[in-house]
């Protein structure tokens, strides 16, 4: 009987496994709807050892050239050993339909259940067509434009194999000098959780199932970005306020939202390690957030925790580490080596081992993975999907819509398109890497459209290219392998030359692509080398520079905003970079982004957001007053606010309107504003709706974005903008620890900028 009841096992498997499961778990004598998924996930559990159920919890990176001979020693042949005893749950950083197809293989014909893996990669703005760094793309405030740019990069990861990306980051970041914030949507909660949520929706689509989407990562759970100095990998520790009300949205909205992953993040937080932090894993997002899909460490997290000092060995760290809610191990190999034997040993309850396996494999059901392990693997749909001309089309488009116009004296910009000599000056005009950006790592070098190939396709200028200055490398030469010489000037005098010679000079001038991302931060924000000298000699014998900056961060650049007439905010645009850069600075593009974070003065000003709270003594009510909040060499406001973007076009606003002064519980106020295109061309303005809470049971910021709205206006034309403010709108996590409107008196604001704004004034009582 043993026997039979096994082989009988085998055969419910292998039907689940080819595709026969619908025959078996939805027969007439099956189960309810809302439970069939539940039951499917628990016949497969039910087939497994302990060991195998850890296994799910495995994830390794890939280990040995695939299509080489099978490794007979060392780490490579443990973890294909692993592989093929069906220890392994997951695969990461195999891309590729023959690999993927090779190692899918392996786990479902080889080992004794065949259960598929699920393929990751740090898919985070595009996989081969590169889109705007994600920071760059929340300066479009277009949350279709974005989900558009998350689902290309999901249809063409897809395949190519892949069924799960890293992304989004969704850690709000105040600290310029965190190299991560290129990563992110910026410093506030209520744009990062639209951005999360259209991220989400956009790798995920409406079907988790169809070959074209792939499972989204809300990373990094939590605080992340809120590291001690800016430096990455760092202490943690803050409030519970700021957990609640800055940290928590964006997170929550991607759970609301249907995300399926969940990464906890490298620091500590509060003394305990993020992966080993029952209080954010179990409590808050399994707990009250009922998030029902799976935790996955970041790379070797578990390990790490060790050298935290929250943990004595590897052993421990995956005690400490399952116990709090942690379910996937990504190369740590705490788990498979370890939980048999915790359970075994009654450390760890064999139920917190079902949970974590259940949650994986649910998800691979809801990828369609059990009824077809190969579904994403078609050679002929990678070869046709990789590259695609509408891709280059859709990036452009994101990449245009992510500029952000700074400045615009004596109206140089946009540029005349014939009868000028315009000089192109630095070295990351005529960069074909670098617009690529941080984590492009399946994107080819030398890819992008570098600024004077855009400018090229312009054919009425003469147009003359001078290098002028390298961009310092930093401590990036590990996988920047160009050398750089940072205080090099040799191309100075080439560079000045044709400066005296032109009409107009576009200097093209920032960080490298490779400059901000993971492990990069930075103590100065200015621009990196002799660039900013190299702009000075420039400006004395030419004044007329549009400074276009290429950067993954907000820079500190308050003499180019004193001397410089025109500055455009040109980020790390991608693929398409130089076209859209191109397109801008010559008007066949009205800019229309605004900045998603704060641009400081001054790096000693950093952290600088709006969204601050007004402290005790707020304001300076005497000139020669010494003992308010300020500095005393530099002035407290930023050099650009958060918001902030210009255009071609100009706006003026005016009449705001509240439909009342005052609303109750289950109630609402209308408010609105005229917007008015007062300039000669068309042009899009993101119209920003702020609020203040006067009084509440723990202060309030002196500002804080509620909603917005982009609209479209023809020369001389007024739209009346209207926005809704309800409970909803007010509420945040009181002193009671919860979230609730407090009854009491507001501000509300509407503008162009937080800086720039019209104000009104409404009571809530409950």
């Amino acid at each position: 009987m043993r026997n039979n009841s096994m082989l009988a096992s085998f055969v419910i498997t292998a039907l689940i496994v080819s595709g026969c499961s619908n025959k078996i778990l939805k027969s007439p004598v099956s189960f309810s709807k809302e439970n069939a998924l539940e039951r499917k996930v628990d016949s497969v559990l039910k087939l497994m050892t302990l060991a195998e159920k850890v296994g799910q919890l495995n994830q390794y990176n890939g280990f040995w050239e695939i299509t080489g001979p099978t490794p007979k020693d060392g780490q490579a042949a443990k973890k294909y050993d692993d592989l093929k005893k069906g220890l392994v749950g997951s695969m990461l950083n195999v891309k590729g339909v023959k690999d993927v197809k090779a190692l899918q293989k392996i786990a479902v014909e080889e080992t004794r259940l065949g259960i598929p893996l699920i393929f990751g990669f740090d898919v985070i703005h595009g996989y081969k067509t590169i889109s705007p760094i994600p920071l760059a793309e929340s300066a479009s405030w277009d949350m279709e434009a974005i989900k558009k740019s998350a689902a290309i990069a999901a249809e063409e990861a897809s395949a190519v194999g892949l069924n799960w990306t890293f992304a989004p980051m969704v850690d709000i970041a105040r600290d310029a000098r965190w190299g991560r914030v290129m990563e992110g949507a910026g410093e506030d909660p209520y744009l990062g959780s639209k951005i999360a949520v259209a991220r989400v929706k956009g790798f995920q689509g409406d079907d988790l199932a169809a070959t074209n989407t792939i499972l989204a990562c809300a990373k990094h759970f939590a605080g992340y970005a809120f590291a001690e100095s800016g430096r990455d990998y760092n202490t943690v520790d803050v409030s519970e306020t700021t957990l609640q009300n800055t940290i928590f949205p964006p997170f929550k909205a991607a759970v609301d939202a249907g995300v399926r992953t969940f990464m906890n993040s490298f620091n500590e937080l509060n003394g305990i390690p993020a992966t080993g932090n029952p209080y954010l894993q179990r409590q808050i997002l399994k707990g009250d957030w009922k998030f029902d899909g799976f935790v996955v460490s970041d790379w070797g997290s578990i390990n790490e925790m060790i050298a935290h000092g929250y943990a004595k060995d590897s052993k421990q760290a995956a005690e400490i580490a399952i116990n709090a809610g942690s379910d996937m191990d990504m190369e740590s190999s705490a788990y498979v080596e370890h939980l048999v034997a915790l359970v075994n040993e009654g450390k760890v309850k064999e139920s917190l081992i079902d949970d974590a396996a259940k949650r994986i494999l649910k998800v691979k059901f809801e990828l369609g993975l059990f009824d077809n392990p190969y579904k994403y693997c078609d050679e002929k749909r990678e070869k046709e999907t990789v590259g695609k001309a509408e891709f280059q089309q859709g990036v452009l488009d994101m990449a245009k819509k992510s500029i952000v116009l700074l400045k615009n004296e004596r109206e140089l910009l946009p540029l005349k398109k014939s009868g000028q000599k315009i000089a192109l000056i630095g070295a990351l005009a005529n960069d074909k890497t670098s617009p690529l950006g941080s984590w492009r790592i399946a994107a080819d070098d030398n890819s992008a459209v570098s600024v004077l190939e855009g400018l090229q396709n312009y054919k009425g200028n003469q147009l003359t290219f001078a290098k002028g200055a390298d961009v310092a490398a930093g401590r990036t030469q590990f996988i920047w392998e160009t050398k750089i010489n940072m205080t090099d000037k040799s191309g100075f005098a080439e560079a000045i030359a044709v400066a005296k010679q032109s009409d107009v000079v576009v200097m093209v001038l920032g960080e490298h692509g490779l400059q901000s991302g993971e492990g990069r931060s930075r103590t100065d924000l200015g621009l990196p080398g002799v660039q900013q000298e190299l702009l000075e000699e420039i400006f004395k014998v030419n004044p007329n520079i549009v400074l276009v900056l290429n950067n993954g961060r907000p820079l500190a650049i308050p003499w180019a905003d004193e001397h410089i007439p025109a500055i455009l905010e040109a980020w790390q645009l991608g693929t398409q970079s130089g076209n859209a850069i191109a397109q801008v600075l010559y008007g066949d593009y009205n800019p229309s982004g605004k900045l998603p974070m704060t641009f400081p003065r001054n790096v000693g000003q950093v952290p600088i957001y709006y969204n601050y709270k007004n402290t005790g003594r707020p304001i300076m009510n005497e000139p020669e007053s010494v003992f308010w909040s300020h500095y005393i060499d530099e002035k407290n406001t930023p050099l650009y606010p958060f918001g902030y973007g210009l255009s071609y076009s100009k706006f003026e606003y005016s009449d705001l309107q509240l439909s009342n002064s005052t609303f109750s519980k289950n109630g609402e106020i209308k408010v609105s504003i005229k917007v008015k295109n007062s300039g000669k061309v068309t042009g899009k303005e993101v119209v920003q709706l702020y609020i203040r809470d006067l009084i509440g049971s723990i202060t309030r910021p002196v500002q804080e974005l509620k909603g917005f709205e982009m609209i479209e206006l023809q020369p001389n034309e007024t739209k009346k903008i209207t926005f809704t403010i309800d409970e909803k709108t007010i509420e945040y996590f009181t002193a009671k620890l919860k979230w609730e409107a407090e009854p009491g008196d507001f501000k509300v604001f509407i503008g162009g900028s937080s800086a720039k704004t019209i104000q009104g004034n409404f009571q809530y009582s409950n």
